[in-house]
């Protein structure tokens, strides 16, 4: 996709604990009215809306963190009860510049793209000459601590920004931890943050074992 067409003012699904990236698919069941809406009217015009985290889960109209990412519709299906069943295809993450009135349920934002414009590049020069390998020693230790089961073998299929983007997107990190990565720009720094949270948590989970 280019920048030019890229939409500035996109609804937003605040969905808790379900963090996007670009290049990843994310599964949704859509079944909340509003929701229903949002996935209608963007299946009628460009197939494309916004996924942020909110900041809390007690408001219909929760305060959502600043930096979320714009997926497309790639295919859908209705249900006899009024559902949506969709893939979202993460294009370009985006930052929150202010909410706008409008008269649906659902909420819609202007948004701004401009720090996030290598999303739509193919996998960044930088990733160069970082160390894979090393990580995936590290993701693999993590998981076997946790007992995750998780397919190495596919882990290495992919390229470097999908590999931070997938570990974070299926880890049990934290919320926090989860929107430090997707807000963070470049992918060596990218690759810092998720190498000091695995250590972390691998540290951490260590030390709450020998408490037990």
């Amino acid at each position: 996709m280019k920048e030019n067409n890229l939409p500035e003012n996109i609804p937003i699904f605040p969905l808790s604990n379900a963090f996007f990236f670009p290049k990843t698919i994310l599964p949704l069941n859509i079944f909340e009215d509003r929701y229903v809406q949002l996935v209608n009217d963007s299946i009628k015009q460009d197939r494309m809306f916004g996924v942020v985290q909110p900041k809390n889960k007690t408001s219909s109209k929760p305060e959502v963190y600043q930096v979320g990412c714009l997926g497309k519709i790639i295919n859908f299906t209705e249900t006899d009860d009024k559902r949506f069943v969709i893939s979202l295809s993460g294009i370009i993450r985006f930052k929150i510049k202010e909410e706008l009135n409008h008269e649906k349920l659902y909420r819609k934002f202007h948004v701004d793209y401009s720090d996030f414009m290598h999303d739509l590049e193919n996998e960044s020069s930088e990733a160069i000459n970082l160390d894979k390998k090393k990580l995936l020693k590290k993701i693999k230790i993590f998981f076997e601590k946790i007992n995750y089961t998780v397919e190495i073998n596919e882990l290495t299929k992919l390229n470097f920004d999908q590999l931070i983007s997938t570990i974070c997107m299926i880890s049990p990190f934290s919320i926090e931890e989860k929107q430090k990565l997707i807000e963070t720009r470049k992918i060596e720094d990218k690759y810092k943050v998720l190498n000091e949270i695995i250590s972390f948590n691998i540290l951490d989970f260590q030390e709450n074992k020998t408490i037990q």
